[in-house]
Parts: structure tokens; sequence; C-alpha cells
């Protein structure tokens, strides 16, 4: 299983994925009647929860009615794709995954009406760039998110720990900043059966992020698609990445988003760079409960950059209800903030972050903005290829990596892989 399919099986713990139909035609049934204020969207099991209380509201508002067709995630990929290639689709909207993008943009409607110039200062910038991969806007950003830094605010304010830290270090203890803080701290909290951080060999995102912060000009590819996997900042990026091992639990190479949560949920680390959605969804009964810390991303050279994991609401060119279907999308953007009352908790537009950032509970917001529009934070590039690269590439590489290749090796043989996928 990829990471990203990984990442979103974490997302969805305890959600049911199984293929369900709400709706009376059942799945594979005709498109909404236009004359009827009715739209089909198509989702993932964790979009559902997300968009209930926003087609609700957009009931009320524009009279729309909203029938979910509901769907696994690879059951909705393959969904999309059948029903593309058909040039006859069962739904109005969908919610289309970040990296399914460039797969269905010559399917999908353009939106740039949607974006207006006041629509677009209230999208994170890197959202924006990407919603828009071949000249039109052809997704509304529905909910993202980014790694943050989560760190457990009971040992780094110890004053014992403090007073050792700084005394060891020669500076004061506190959530880094850096990658030399990052390393000191994740060395300072290995002891008594503990470990300062983890190291997630069995994903991509979290590499790529420091790519980013190297100074990248993008990760894997450039803008115009060269492969630059082997450029100085994914080698920085990998040696640091790797250096981290020697502070985190054995088994790095097998060592996922679950792998990883559970870690720091059952007060194995105390340090880990995760999804901002996992602060609201520490338990009661996780012995971190009431003492984790949230702060945006460390920075390297380029200073603070994330990967963001956003979906966005596409409208089918084969639709015979694009009037009701674009309405259905205006209005989901417009009453964004709805979604943060779902159990993941997520929303896209900046207002809706800010507009809880500084309720209690809600303190994972307020770095998760600034982790997603700090200037080097960038999306994955816009290739159909992207998953491919990410399974027989990027995460077989990182494996070999943490479990000790050498990093200049790996990524000049990553590299002829990459280009043979892209240029075959």
């Amino acid at each position: 299983m990829s990471s990203h399919r990984a990442l979103k099986r974490t997302l969805l713990a305890g959600a049911a994925v199984t293929a369900i139909a709400l709706t009376s035609c059942g799945v594979g049934g005709p498109t909404s009647d236009p004359n009827s204020k009715s739209v089909t969207v198509l989702v993932e099991a964790g979009g559902h929860a997300e968009l209930t209380p926003i087609a609700e509201q957009c009931e009320k508002d524009t009279g729309i009615k909203t029938t979910f067709v509901e769907l696994p995630y690879e059951g909705l990929f393959n969904r999309l794709t059948s029903e593309f290639s058909s040039g006859q689709v069962s739904f109005d909207v969908a919610a289309v995954d970040s990296v399914w993008l460039p797969n269905v943009k010559d399917a999908v409607q353009p939106l740039d009406d949607l974006f207006t110039d006041e629509a677009k200062k209230d999208i994170f910038p890197a959202l924006v760039a990407e919603a828009k991969p071949d000249g039109h806007f052809v997704g509304m950003p529905v909910w993202t998110n980014a790694e943050v830094l989560f760190y457990r605010k009971d040992l780094f304010e110890d004053p014992a720990n403090k007073a050792a830290f700084k005394d060891r270090y020669g500076y004061d203890l506190a959530a880094p900043t850096t990658w030399e803080q990052y390393q000191d701290a994740a060395e300072f909290f290995t002891k008594d059966g503990m470990f300062g951080t983890d190291v997630k060999g069995g994903v991509e995102t979290e590499w790529l992020a420091h790519v980013l912060q190297a100074g990248s000009p993008g990760v894997v590819l450039d803008k115009d698609g060269k492969v630059i996997i082997d450029n100085e900042a994914h080698r920085e990026a990998l040696d640091f990445y790797v250096g981290l091992a020697k502070s985190a639990p054995s088994g790095a190479a097998q060592v996922d988003w679950a792998a990883a949560q559970n870690l720091f949920y059952q007060g194995k680390t105390a340090m880990t760079r995760f999804w901002a959605h996992a602060y609201r969804q520490i338990p009661a009964d996780s012995p971190v409960a009431g003492k984790v810390g949230v702060a945006p991303m460390i920075g390297g050279e380029a200073g603070v950059a994330g990967i963001p994991g956003p979906w966005y609401l596409s409208v089918p060119k084969a639709t015979k209800n694009a009037e009701n279907a674009k309405a259905f999308v205006k209005c989901a953007f417009d009453h964004n903030d709805l979604a943060i009352g779902s159990k993941l908790g997520l929303a896209a537009r900046v207002s809706a972050y800010e507009k809880f950032q500084d309720q209690a509970g809600y303190e994972s917001f307020g770095p998760l903005v600034e982790t997603l529009s700090a200037r080097a934070t960038a999306t994955r590039p816009a290739t159909d290829k992207w998953q491919q690269i990410v399974d027989t590439v990027l995460v077989p590489m990182l494996q070999k990596a943490v479990a000790g290749g050498d990093s200049a090796t790996l990524l000049a043989e990553a590299k002829a892989k990459v280009e043979d996928i892209v240029n075959p």
C-alpha cells in the first residue's frame, strides 16, 4: 500500500470504508435530474462526514438536496477513472484527492469563475497553484492538512530537563524551529526507554517536506518536469532524515503513519512530525493526553515548509446537472468552516482555520496555518505518474536509506528510475 493510501487509512480509522450507495438509484445509477434541485456527490468515507453539515446548510440556502455515494479510497479512484473513460457519469460532483488531479483534469469542468480574487486570498497559495494544473482551475479545495510538530509539553517544560538540556547544548530547551534544534532535542530525550522522535521509512511525504525546507525548487520533479531528485537539497534532507534514526525506535524502514501515531500516543516518543488533525484525536486515556504541544513544521535553509494534503471538489464534463453541481461547489466553499465540527475536523479556507485557532482544543490550527502559508510550502508534482513514483521508487529508496544505504548512491539510482517512469 502506498504511503498516500496508508495515510487515508489512518485518517479514517474508525470510519466505515465499505462501499455503500446512499441513493435510491444505487451505485452506477443515472446522473441527478437537471430539472430538480439535487446533486449526487461521490465521496470517500471521511469526505462524507466532512461534507454532511455543509450539505445540510446548502439545502437551506439553495434548496439543493445532496445524495452521497460513499466509496473506499481505492474504489473511489477506480470509479472516477472508469466513468470518466466511458464518458458517462453517475455523479455530479466528486471529491478528488490532490494526487489525482493530473489524472482527471481533462474530464472535469473549469471552475475559473469560482476562483475570484477574494476567494484566492482565502485559499493557501500552494492549493491555488495545485488547483490549476493545466491553465484552468479544475477543483475547489474542500479540506487540507499538513504535518506540524507535536511535542511533549510536560517534558519540554520540566525544570530538571530544561537545566540539563541547557548545560549540555548551551541554549534553552523549547519546541524546535530548526533541524539542528530538532536533532539536539531528539538526542536529549532518547533515554530511560523513551525515544526522542520517530523515523518513518514507510512514507515519503515527511522527507519531501524536508527537501523543500532545504531549498529545492520542487520535490522529485521541477516545474518543467525535469527530474531533480539527486540535487543537493534532496541529499541534504535525506542525510538529515536518516541521521535521526539513532534517536528513534528500531525498524524505521517499516514505520508508517499509523505506527508513528501509535508510538506518540503511547508515550514512546517525545516528538513527532505528524498531520495536524491528529491533535484533536488524542485518546482521553492516552498517557500523553493533555500534555501535547504543537508548533509549525521545523525549518531548514528555506525556512518552514510542508507538503499539503488537500482534497478538491470537481464537476465532471459529462454531467447534465452542471448548474446545480457548481452551485453546490460554491456553497461548500462558502460554508467550508462547518467541516471543522466533523470527526476529522479539517477545512480548506484560511479564514476557517483562523476562526477556531484561538479556541481551546484547536491549538494545532495556528501552527497548521503557519505551515501551509509558508513561502517554501509546495504540493507534489503535477504528474499522473506520481503514485507510481511513490510506490516503486520513493518508499523503497527511503527504506534502504534508513537501513544504512548511501544517500548519494540511492538518489542517483532513484533518478534513473523516475526518468524511466516519466519518460518511457
